[in-house]
């Protein structure tokens, strides 16, 4: 007889089985797997903001604002509830100004480069937007028309791409 190396488990060599024996009633048992405990969560972070960004946030000039407002973070529920519920400081800023210069930009109804071709570039107050408008200097007409043309040129080309659309979709369908 020559020397054969040992019957690997689970395997059948010739008529021999090497199968571990388990009785035919006995069900296998299966794995109990045990979930690991959820990791605690972590308390969520507050999500603070600069004062130079909540103040562009709220549209007010930074330089203009209160020490309560410049030398703090802001979280986003004090801005959001400032912008609800602004308290007096914020409501006269927005009232009376200084204003930045998109605002004065929107409300004088022309674009912040037509304020610095027009050499606009400090902060104005209400009063003085009141004055440029009740007696607008020959800057302001031309800007105002700039900014109507502008206007009017992206409606048409919001108009056009609107019906070229359209019409690829109408192409498509067929």
């Amino acid at each position: 007889m020559t020397d054969a190396p040992p019957p690997v488990s689970g395997y059948t060599l010739g008529s021999v089985s090497t199968a571990p024996e388990t009785p035919h009633d006995a069900q296998p048992e299966t794995p109990q797997y045990t979930f690991p405990e959820p990791k605690p969560k972590r308390p969520k972070k507050t999500q603070t903001m600069k004062p130079e960004t909540a103040a562009k946030k709220l549209g007010i000039l930074l330089a203009a604002a209160p020490a309560e407002f410049t030398e703090v973070e802001i979280s986003r529920e004090q801005l959001d509830d400032w912008s609800a519920n602004p308290p007096a400081w914020l409501e006269e800023l927005r009232k009376t100004g200084p204003h930045p210069r998109p605002v004065v930009a929107g409300k004088l109804g022309v674009s912040t480069s037509g304020l610095a071709r027009a050499g606009i570039t400090e902060p104005l107050t209400t009063a003085e937007i009141s004055e440029l408008l009740q007696q607008p200097p020959a800057w302001l007409v031309a800007e105002r028309a700039t900014q109507a043309e502008v206007r009017a040129e992206q409606v048409r080309v919001k108009e056009r791409d609107a019906e070229r659309a359209a019409r690829r979709a109408a192409e498509e369908r067929q």
